[in-house]
């Protein structure tokens, strides 16, 4: 291939090859710049006319052709600045400042991570894990810089919280349920935290989100109630299932220490982890044999039977057709569990009741953060591919790539 074939496939504006090496399994090509090419200096950013003081040759990495590393040996030329009268080597715009590969490498690093990891872009692409993360985080803070700032806002919005540590160390995400993207992170979970959201898009901006769906915690219904007063807030339905479903489960735990000490074989056969499951499922979901197995469970043992008809007869609210059938039903759901003398349902009673109202809300806006649990699962896949992150700043960004507006498969 000629040299000028090769200019044009590798795209160097005002820039001419001088020589090309081939060692089998990289391609060496020296470039350097046309005399009639202007001189930008790298710190002012202008153009200055003189004499050239000295060159500067540097490496370059640059996307394969035909299979083969390319690796760039470019001259950069120096001059001294009028304005500091320091000499500095000229800026070339198709190269990233500070890390030795042009603007498409780069941008391809990009797209690898936000598909897989680290560690497995950097092999494919022949880099260290370091330099795989510079080139990565440099430019997720560039995008963050003009996608996320200001802070984007939303009509309808989810809030949900996910752990990046262990110890109880936590995340809040705000998505927003129409674009189904995380918009904003920070690390924490308290009133505070989501506060700042509010505070980054204003007083206006907050009081004109509609709904937000919560996961029932007080911290965001809180801040919420105080930054967004016209927003509806909604306790999620599929958390008030999933509260339901831990507290049945918390139940057959008890039962099982019961059946432990007593040495019945029978109920600790049917209510041991594996087990757990026929609890869980909706009843319509049950295969003939579990049916079976809930069946002879409930006979045995009557916690076992009262916590499965309080949560059955709690999933009845949602099948009301309106808000007042729905609140009849909860307060009688209330009034069942406050008189079966099971510990767990009589605090779980009590803590819907302080939240019925937002409980309710659903039936005005039947808006959910399902999608925030998705999501939740996406940032857990993406924390066990990397094996944990040192640097909560890079995984909040990191978090943006892979579920929110700094994906390169999302378009603004």
């Amino acid at each position: 291939m000629r040299e000028y074939s090769i200019t044009q496939a590798l795209s160097l504006p005002e820039y001419k090859i001088t020589d090309i090496k081939d060692d089998l399994v990289r391609l060496l090509i020296c470039v350097e710049p046309y005399k009639r090419k202007e001189f930008v200096c790298s710190k002012c950013g202008e153009v200055h006319i003189g004499k050239i003081n000295s060159l500067k040759y540097v490496t370059v990495d640059d996307l394969k052709i035909l299979d083969k590393r390319v690796r760039l040996i470019v001259t950069k030329r120096r001059m001294r600045c009028p304005q500091d009268g320091k000499l500095h080597v000229e800026h070339i715009d198709w190269v990233k400042p500070r890390a030795r590969v042009t603007n498409r490498l780069a941008q391809d690093v990009y797209r690898l991570t936000s598909i897989t990891t680290n560690t497995e872009a950097g092999w494919y692409l022949g880099f260290d894990d370091e330099k795989i993360y510079r080139i990565d985080l440099e430019i997720l803070e560039g995008l963050a810089g003009k996608v996320l700032n200001p802070t984007p806002t939303c009509k309808n919005m989810s809030v949900d919280e996910v752990a990046w540590r262990k110890y109880y160390q936590y995340l809040t995400n705000v998505i927003d349920v129409d674009r189904r993207k995380v918009i904003w992170n920070e690390k924490g979970r308290t009133a505070e935290v989501l506060d700042k959201y509010y505070g980054n898009i204003g007083k206006d901006n907050s009081t004109k989100i509609e709904s937000v769906a919560l996961d029932g915690a007080m911290t965001y219904i809180s801040s919420t109630a105080k930054n967004a007063p016209n927003a509806l807030i909604v306790y999620d339905k599929f958390h008030v299932v999933q509260r339901l479903n831990t507290t049945v489960d918390t139940v057959r735990k008890l039962e099982l220490r019961k059946a432990r000490k007593e040495e019945r074989s029978d109920l600790i056969e049917m209510m041991d982890c594996k087990q757990r499951f026929i609890l869980l499922k909706n009843k319509g979901n049950l295969t003939g044999n579990q049916k079976e197995r809930l069946d002879r469970l409930c006979s045995l043992n009557e916690s076992i039977y009262k916590a499965m008809l309080l949560k059955e007869s709690f999933l009845l609210v949602y099948t009301m057709q309106d808000e007042t059938s729905a609140e009849e039903c909860l307060n009688e759901w209330f009034a069942q569990a406050a008189a079966s003398g099971i510990q767990a349902f009589v605090i779980l009673a009590e803590k819907f009741r302080n939240k019925a109202r937002y409980i309710l809300n659903w039936f005005k806006r039947r808006i959910s953060s399902a999608i925030s649990e998705g999501i939740n699962n996406k940032i857990k896949r993406l924390k066990r591919m990397a094996y944990g992150y040192r640097n909560v700043r890079y995984f909040l960004l990191k978090i943006h790539q892979h579920c929110g507006l700094l994906s390169p498969r999302f378009s603004p």
